[in-house]
C-alpha cells in the first residue's frame, strides 16, 4: 500500500505502535509498508515518538538492508549472484541489464522505473541464472532475455 509521504499519516502510524515493547522495528516496517521507504523526516518522527536519538533510529535503518531511504522504483528486479548463477553467466546478464538501464546495483534508474538488487539464491540453481522481476520468477536467462523480460514488465 505505497502512498505519497504524509507526515500526519506517519505520525498516526507511529503512535499506534509506540505502546509495543521494542517498538522501533515494527514502526520502521510499518512506515516502509505504508510509504514504500523511510524518509529522513520519518526518522525524526520515530525518534521523537520513541524517545530515541535520530542517530539511533538512523543506525537501525541503515543497518538492515531491507529498509529503503529513497522512494522505491516502480519495478524491483532481484538478480541472483550466487555461485551457480555466476557459473551460468549471471554477471554477463547483469552487466547487459545494468548497461541498458544506465544504472548500477541498488541504484534507482534515472527515470525512476526500476532498481536492480543483487540477491544470493532464488532457489533455481538447476536453471541458472535466475531473477525475480517484480513477483515473477524467471530462470535460464541471458543478457538479452533478461533485458526483454524487464522491458516487458515495465
Amino acid at each position: 500500500m505505497t502512498r505519497t509521504w504524509n507526515p500526519e499519516l506517519a505520525s498516526r502510524e507511529i503512535e499506534a505502535l509506540t505502546p509495543l515493547e521494542g517498538a522501533l522495528l515494527p514502526v520502521l516496517h510499518r512506515l516502509q509498508e505504508v510509504f514504500g521507504y523511510i524518509p529522513a523526516e520519518a526518522v525524526t518522527l520515530a525518534a521523537s515518538a520513541l524517545n530515541l536519538s535520530r542517530a539511533e533510529v538512523h543506525g537501525v535503518v541503515s543497518f538492515y538492508h531491507d529498509f529503503r531511504t529513497e522512494a522505491p522504483a516502480r519495478l524491483v528486479v532481484r538478480l541472483c549472484q550466487a555461485e551457480a548463477c555466476q557459473a551460468a553467466g549471471a554477471r554477463a546478464a547483469a552487466a547487459a541489464l545494468l548497461g541498458r538501464l544506465k544504472t548500477e546495483f541498488m541504484k534507482v534508474a534515472p527515470d525512476g522505473s526500476v532498481v536492480v538488487e543483487p540477491v544470493y539464491c532464488l532457489g533455481l540453481c538447476a536453471a541458472a541464472p535466475a531473477a525475480l522481476i517484480g513477483d515473477r520468477l524467471l530462470a535460464a536467462l541471458d543478457g538479452a532475455s533478461l533485458c526483454e523480460a524487464v522491458e516487458a514488465a515495465l
